[in-house]
């Protein structure tokens, strides 16, 4: 996908009327969506996936309040977080190399798509190097589709019970991405399965495990009303921009 770029000089009235008119429409249907299933919308994080914006886009949502942003490469996001600065959080959501972990951990607070066993461990030992606890998402693939990473729904606690007591992680839950449809209501028996099975593995293991990644642009309301804490939202805040 190519890269939106806003340069300095045309970053005017108009690009930051639209970018908070996208704001307070996504703002806004969360907080419907939040009302509907009574839970409190002042829990649930918005990721802003700016992997297709540029530097100054992103410094414009900073300056509109704006600070999770979601990055999925390491070779193409670190110049990007280097440049815009100290201030954002910023949240690695795409699949890792266990040989990129190093460089992730330098500038990603959260790790959204620890997907195996073996990616765990090595984010682990490089955190314990510096004392670092990590916050990180479990992926699960709860669609079963081939062509995703994650752990299989069916023997993730086996995984919890065997192998996953690793020190240097803060396991904040799990994380998924429904398969794509035009239709939101498609997704809501992955994120429901997703929920079910975050609350199974609270209930045998006694972490607390409080938070869901789950809900992108086109189905985020079916994620709140489902339980998700933490969305990771691009497109819709870029249109017409």
């Amino acid at each position: 996908m190519a890269t939106i770029e806003f340069p300095v000089n045309s970053l005017g009235k108009s690009v930051h009327e639209r970018l908070r008119q996208n704001i307070d429409e996504i703002r806004g249907r969360l907080a419907d969506a939040a009302a509907r299933a009574r839970r409190d919308a002042a829990g649930i994080t918005v990721v802003i996936v700016t992997k297709t914006v540029g530097v100054d886009v992103v410094r414009a949502l900073i300056e509109l309040g704006e600070k999770d942003f979601g990055e999925n490469r390491i070779q193409s996001a670190l110049p990007k977080i280097a440049e815009v600065g100290p201030g954002p959080t910023w949240h690695m959501i795409g699949h890792l190399q266990r040989n990129k972990v190093r460089k992730a951990l330098a500038d990603f607070a959260v790790l959204h798509a620890v997907d195996s066993v073996k990616l765990a461990a090595a984010v682990d030992r490089i955190a314990g190097e510096t004392g670092r606890v990590v916050p990180v998402f479990l992926e699960v693939n709860v669609s079963g589709e081939g062509t995703k990473q994650g752990f299989e729904a069916s023997a993730i606690m086996e995984e919890f019970e065997n192998r996953l007591q690793l020190r240097h992680l803060d396991l904040r839950g799990l994380m998924t991405m429904a398969p794509y449809s035009d239709d939101p209501e498609d997704s809501r028996p992955y994120f429901s399965k997703l929920r079910d099975l975050r609350d199974r593995i609270r209930t045998e293991t006694g972490l607390a495990m409080p938070d869901l990644s789950m809900g992108m642009s086109g189905d985020y309301e079916v994620a709140v009303e489902e339980g998700a804490t933490c969305l990771r939202i691009g497109t819709a805040f870029f249109e017409d921009v």
